[in-house]
């Protein structure tokens, strides 16, 4: 968590925000956009020992808060502009919002959206008539691409964030929060991608409320604002995680990193695990399943908490979205008991006699065992990948000090990615004739044809000895390779690896893949 000091923020700072502010309370969306409710969150209030609070935006019309600010900038075109039609770049939810704000005042729209889009938001933006064009694989590259058709079409372009119109419309969840909630507000947790939701809020809460708190959450793959502030200026990062796909900004805006800087006083980012059980909070309080980037304001909310120690404080988390794929719930529900720290994963290597088993069940004292795989490895011993029910990252650490007690030899796979990834699917794979074996983890974005462009872009060039993959329905396809490549070939795999522009890690020393593959 990075804190900065905007505590007891000057009358001087906030005079800069009287025109958004404005823009803010003279915004006129109520006849489209929703007044979304606070719901308690008391599972998890008890748990965190604070008073949690989700506000609702994933009940907007179009299960996004986007609707409120692209609906607020279309309002504010000329009849002119209108007429010319508007174009978007969107991951998918300011695409929803500006389609149905469009087809409410009769205007075209077209919204360039990343092949990497899931299809449930795909499929939502042509069901309220505008015209989709897929093309990329980022949010930036869907937006050059839109900016190219404003020039050659003369459409007019809405930005998903980086526009004081827009900005105002997002806003107005802070009018709403405050009204809503009259007495002490200690703190309110918001997603940030390119920061639009963040600005509009934080402005407005800002001005009216100086002394709550405006806490900032990020993905850590795609933390952009993080390195904003840390620099004191915008940056592009090089790479962007795409999990929380509507999150996923490579740089924060201009017009938002004005307020952001002035106005948020600390920056969390959270992993995927971490959102992963973020959203198996907010279903186990509401019923409700909202997609990664709505997570975030929980996953931060709870990572505050155990940076801090706070309790008693009341808490607001933005609950930004519901737009998720059905398919995507298999990998959330996977790492979801990582992400609350209620599963250790680990490597033991026990005794291959009879009973092994049954002593090292007996060593694990009545814990609850979730998975289990084995794979023979000489007559002496055996190495098994096992999961177990713990209640703490603590706790995780006393059972594997407990099981080295015991004498077994035991290595934590818990943060492993490739062990989370891959190897669990895989225990069992030993080759012994293999030799000269180096092995690489792949992601690149997944839609039809991907994993065999990957393979075409790999090549034959060295003998492909491994290869596992899985489609979880998530945006990255994840692959795990392992090449025949001879010592003396090895320092060009860098550049020829680097030639095929995927993100990459090698991972020939895993202990993982020692334990179980190698």
């Amino acid at each position: 968590m990075r804190v900065l000091s905007n505590e007891g923020l000057a009358s001087k700072s906030l005079f800069m925000f009287d025109a958004l502010v404005k823009r803010i309370l003279d915004a006129r969306i109520y006849d489209l956009a929703a007044q979304t409710p606070i719901d308690e969150a008391p599972l998890l209030s008890a748990r965190v020992n604070n008073r949690v609070l989700l506000k609702r935006e994933d009940l907007q019309p179009v299960f996004s808060f986007k609707l409120r600010g692209a609906y607020n900038k279309m309002l504010q075109l000329t009849e002119a502009e209108r007429a010319r039609g508007v174009i978007a770049a969107s991951a998918g939810n300011h695409a929803q919002g500006l389609a149905v704000a469009a087809r409410k005042l009769g205007v075209k729209a077209t919204i360039v959206m990343p092949r990497t889009t899931p299809q449930i938001k795909i499929e939502a933006v042509r069901s309220h008539g505008a015209k989709v064009v897929l093309y990329g694989d980022t949010y930036d590259d869907a937006s050059a691409r839109a900016k190219k058709m404003v020039a050659d079409k003369a459409l007019v372009y809405v930005h998903p964030f980086d526009d004081l119109d827009v900005i105002a419309g997002q806003g107005t969840i802070g009018v709403e929060i405050l009204r809503q909630l009259p007495g002490i507000l200690d703190a309110i947790f918001i997603p940030v991608g390119g920061g639009g939701l963040c600005a509009g809020i934080a402005a407005y809460v800002k001005y009216v409320r100086p002394e709550t708190k405006i806490i900032a959450v990020e993905s850590d793959d795609a933390a952009c604002l993080a390195a904003a502030m840390a620099t004191g200026r915008r940056v592009r990062l090089k790479e962007v995680g795409i999990f929380a796909d509507g999150t996923a900004v490579a740089q924060v805006g201009k017009e938002t990193f004005r307020v952001l800087r002035k106005t948020v006083d600390a920056v969390i980012t959270v992993s995927t695990d971490e959102i992963c059980a973020a959203i198996k909070d907010i279903f186990e309080d509401t019923r409700s399943i909202c997609e990664p980037a709505g997570a975030l304001g929980v996953a931060g909310l709870k990572k505050y908490v155990g940076q801090t120690a706070c309790q008693g404080q009341t808490f607001v988390a933005i609950d930004s979205g519901a737009n998720i794929n059905f398919d995507r719930l298999r990998y959330i529900s996977e790492r979801t008991e990582i992400g609350e720290k209620r599963e250790a994963v680990l490597a033991v290597t026990i005794p291959e006699k009879p009973g092994s088993f049954r002593d090292f069940c007996a060593a694990l004292s009545r814990r609850s065992v979730t998975e289990f795989n084995y794979r023979y490895a000489d007559a002496s011993e055996a190495h098994i990948f096992v999961g177990i029910q713990v209640v703490s990252d603590a706790d995780r650490s006393d059972l594997a000090r407990e099981l080295e007690a015991r004498g077994y030899a035991v290595a934590d796979m818990t943060d492993n990615e490739m062990a989370k990834l891959h190897i669990r699917h895989m225990v069992g794979g030993r080759a012994p004739c293999i030799h000269d074996e180096v092995v690489y983890r792949f992601e690149f974005p997944e839609r039809p044809g991907a994993l065999s462009s990957f393979l075409g872009k790999l090549g034959s060039r060295w003998n492909i000895s491994m290869f596992h993959y899985r489609n979880h329905g998530s945006a990255a396809g994840r692959v795990l390779v392992g090449l025949q490549v001879p010592v003396e070939q090895r320092s060009v795999i860098p550049g020829f690896l680097d030639s095929l522009a995927y993100p990459y890690r090698e991972e020939t020393q895993n202990s993982a893949y020692q334990f179980f593959l190698s």
